[in-house]
């Protein structure tokens, strides 16, 4: 059993019981349903969701997760950026907590690149996203925000936001690209990185 102190101030209770959800299987249709709107941020309940899920990105070395990939089809999901096993060379941020998030322009820049999925374990595949977006969404503690986001944060936030909409990133991959193993993608990144070197 877990005891842990929730810091925020909004809900400066001890919970117990605190586990770490379990990823539900691809094909759950959880997953590829719409997400209803978080209303009620500040109950005990759904303040502790958000530490278990915040629990579950660092569990499964994630750099985001959203609610719906543990079986809860909520407009809610976590931000995480920051190297881990999965990826090394993610930039850091502070885990947010982005609830009822909307996308109020995307830039026409796009970038190609290869996204992992908690939720489809194992594979990675190239995804066409934009290179900057400008957001707004409810924090944790109930404060309205807005944002920019460029880079890999902006395609985390991408991801994540796809998830709410009910769309894993391979949905996204263009109609002849293929998934490739983990194995693969590290060979590919290592042989990109001797050319540069050479």
């Amino acid at each position: 059993m877990a005891v842990s102190k929730d810091p925020h101030p909004i809900n400066n209770i001890y919970y117990l019981n605190m586990s770490i959800p379990d990823l539900i299987p691809l094909e759950d249709p959880v997953l590829k349903q719409k997400a209803e709107l978080v209303t009620d941020i500040a109950s005990p309940g759904m303040q502790q969701f958000i530490d278990e899920l915040m629990e579950a990105c660092t569990h499964y070395e994630g750099v985001g997760i959203a609610a719906p990939q543990v079986g809860k089809s909520i407009r809610l999901f976590i931000m995480a950026s920051g190297p881990n096993l999965r990826y090394p060379d993610a930039p850091k941020m502070e885990m947010e907590a982005v609830i009822n998030p909307q996308i109020k322009t995307m830039s026409e820049e796009n970038i190609i690149d290869y996204e992992g999925c908690l939720s489809v374990p194992g594979y990675r595949g190239q995804v066409n996203r934009a290179e900057s977006i400008e957001v707004e969404y409810v924090n944790r503690n109930g404060v309205n925000v807005s944002a920019t986001f460029e880079g890999f944060i902006a395609r985390i936030f991408q991801h994540e936001y796809d998830h709410l909409e009910g769309i894993i990133y391979p949905m996204r991959m263009e109609e002849n690209a293929e998934l490739i193993t983990i194995d693969d993608y590290h060979k590919l990144v290592e042989g990109s990185l001797r050319d540069q070197e050479e």
